[in-house]
């Protein structure tokens, strides 16, 4: 299954309404429809800062899986907020790090109106996973690598 497609199944990502538009070779762009049910402001149409936070992450962890090639999961995730966004959002990420046992990603959000809405950077898990991880269970995802998610040393 290609990644994006892949990620777009995911629950969460899917209830937001989150797509994908390219993964490949380290690097992702996504898209997220903005709806009522997102804003943060009852009188008008703000995207909620956690709905920003969300495509950030489920890009930038895209961005990962394509260099992996396995279950990524993130660790660790900051954002700053630069402007609110009153439009549909578009994430762009790229990994600038991508080792043995974590990735680091850079992760810019726009709205549709262009206006640059957050910069993110975010550190994902890349090895040691093994077979048997809560991601996977009861899915018929497997590692992309074919090897349970572990690294040779061969």
């Amino acid at each position: 299954m290609e990644i994006g497609a892949m990620f777009e199944q995911i629950p969460f990502a899917a209830e937001l309404g989150i797509e994908f538009d390219e993964v490949a070779d380290g690097h992702a762009e996504g898209r997220l429809p903005l709806r009522e049910e997102h804003s943060s402001n009852p009188g008008g149409q703000i995207a909620h800062g956690g709905v920003t936070f969300s495509l950030a992450d489920t890009v930038g962890g895209a961005a990962v899986v394509s260099k992996s090639e396995s279950v990524s999961p993130t660790i660790d995730m900051r954002i700053d907020y630069l402007s609110p966004a009153t439009a549909d959002l578009r994430a762009v990420a790229d990994v600038v790090r991508s080792g043995a046992s974590v990735a680091t990603v850079d992760i810019e959000v726009y709205d549709a109106d262009d206006h640059h809405v957050a910069s993110a950077r975010g550190v994902y898990k890349t090895g040691g996973q093994g077979d048997e991880t809560p991601w996977t269970d009861g899915t018929d995802v497997e590692p992309a690598n074919g090897d349970g998610g572990q690294r040779s040393e061969e």
